[in-house]
């Protein structure tokens, strides 16, 4: 089984391969109380593409990796889509529903790094 470091190039990649933008990692191991060491946040330009990316990181996770996400929520409307793998959680916006929560504002004590988008 891979672990989180292992993880997260492939999830970027399933990401950016459904065109998802504004990609960050912000490292919570430091943390203590943090619900995982890792989050990944990101957007789609709609909640069908928010679906979609969501979608292709189960695929390729379960294809590379062997694992399914141990829950996840937000199908529903797909507004805000999370993946929980445990070690790692997948967060994947809308534009508005980003910016209306603001996650990443919450752990502005993590080191976080951008991943540049792909044109």
């Amino acid at each position: 089984m891979q672990s989180k470091k292992e993880l997260t190039p492939e999830i970027i990649t399933a990401i950016q391969d459904k065109k998802g933008k504004k990609i960050c990692v912000i490292d919570l191991s430091a943390l203590e109380g943090a619900p995982a060491p890792e989050f990944i946040v990101c957007q789609g330009g709609s909640s069908s593409q928010v679906s979609a990316i969501a979608d292709n990181i189960r695929e390729e996770i379960s294809k590379c990796a062997g694992r399914k996400p141990y829950n996840y929520d937000g199908y529903r409307n797909s507004q805000w889509i999370v993946l929980d793998y445990g070690d790692v959680m997948i967060h994947i916006f809308t534009p508005e529903t980003r910016e209306f929560y603001r996650l990443e504002e919450l752990w502005t004590d993590a080191p976080t790094r951008e991943i540049p988008d792909i044109d």
